[in-house]
C-alpha cells in the first residue's frame, strides 16, 4: 500500500489552509496513495482561545469535516485529518484526529491523550488549559492494515504504541505540530524509536514554519519503516512549508523484520 504525509504551514485562514490540503491530497492521489495523513491543526492555527472555540463549534463540523469527507470520496482513499478542534465538555475543546474512508464515511475519531504542558526556553505551552484529554487508544483497519491513531505529544509515551502493537497495528499515525525547539533533537529519533520497538510503519505528517503568534514548528514530515529506516522525508519550515512525502508500505518487509528479530514475541509484562 502506498501512503502519503502532507506537510503544511497552517494559519488562521481556514479556506487557505483547506486549499493547500486539497492540492497536496490531489498530488497524493495522483502518486497512487491509498492513505494520506494531514498534520495536527491542519485547518486552523492561531493562539486566540475564543477564536478556537468558534472554529470548533462552527467551522469544523460544517466545513472541515465536509471537506475531508468529500476529498476522501473524490480520490477514493483513506484520509486522516491530522487533528482538528471539536467542542468538548465543561467549556473545553478536544484535539481530535478524524479518519475518513474512500466512500467519505467518518470511520473513527481519536482524541489526543497526552497534552503538551511544557516550559521551553522562551516558550510556554499549556495545552491542558483549553483541551480535555482523550481517554483511550483508537484503532481501525485501512484495507487489510491495522492502524493506530495518535497526535504529536503522544509520541513521547511509548506505552501507547506498545498497546497498538499488541492490538495488531502495523501502521502508526502521528500527525504533529512539533515545536522547533525540541524538534531538532527529538523528532526523528523518537519516531524511529517508535517504529523500531513496535516493528511498524510510522506516518508523521507535520506543521513546518512560523504561524500566527510567532509559534515555530519543526517540519521534517517523514515515513519510517519497521526497521527504523526513514524512507521518505520533507525539509523544515525554511525549506518546505508545504510538501508531500510518499512511500510504499511493504507487508512482506514488515513480516520479514518481525520474523528475523521477533522482539514482540519476547515481551515480558
Amino acid at each position: 500500500m502506498r501512503a502519503a504525509c502532507v506537510q503544511m504551514c497552517s494559519g488562521e485562514d481556514v479556506s487557505a489552509n483547506l486549499a493547500v490540503a486539497a492540492c497536496r491530497l490531489e498530488e497524493a492521489a495522483a502518486a497512487g496513495a491509498r492513505l494520506a495523513v494531514l498534520p495536527e491543526n491542519f485547518s486552523y492555527m492561531h493562539p486566540d482561545d475564543d477564536a478556537k472555540r468558534r472554529v470548533a463549534a462552527e467551522t469544523v463540523p460544517a466545513i472541515v469535516f465536509s471537506f475531508l469527507a468529500d476529498t476522501a470520496a473524490q480520490h477514493a482513499m483513506f484520509v486522516i485529518g491530522g487533528s482538528v478542534l471539536l467542542t468538548g465538555e465543561n467549556g473545553k475543546l478536544r484535539n481530535a484526529s478524524p479518519v475518513f474512508g474512500p466512500d467519505g464515511t467518518c470511520l473513527a475519531v481519536y482524541d489526543k491523550i497526552h497534552l503538551f504542558d511544557a516550559e521551553l526556553p522562551g516558550e510556554l505551552y499549556r495545552e491542558s488549559k483549553l483541551i480535555e484529554a482523550g481517554t483511550g487508544p483508537v484503532t481501525l483497519d485501512v484495507d487489510d492494515w491495522r492502524l493506530g491513531l495518535s497526535i504529536c505529544y503522544d509520541l513521547r509515551f511509548p506505552e501507547l504504541y506498545r498497546r497498538y502493537a499488541a492490538d495488531g497495528c502495523k501502521i502508526l499515525s502521528i500527525p504533529s505540530s512539533f515545536a522547533a525547539t525540541t524538534g531538532a533533537d527529538h523528532w526523528e529519533v523518537l519516531l524511529r524509536a517508535r517504529a523500531i520497538e513496535n516493528q511498524t510503519y510510522v506516518l508523521a505528517a507535520a506543521q513546518a514554519g512560523t504561524h500566527p503568534g510567532g509559534r515555530r514548528t519543526w517540519g521534517h514530515s517523514l515515513i519510517v519503516d519497521p526497521w527504523g529506516t526513514v524512507i521518505a522525508q520533507a525539509g523544515d519550515g525554511a525549506e518546505e512549508e508545504s510538501a508531500l512525502v510518499v512511500a510504499e508500505l511493504d507487508r512482506t518487509h514488515l513480516e520479514q523484520v518481525r520474523h528475523q528479530l521477533p522482539a514482540l514475541k519476547h515481551r515480558r509484562d
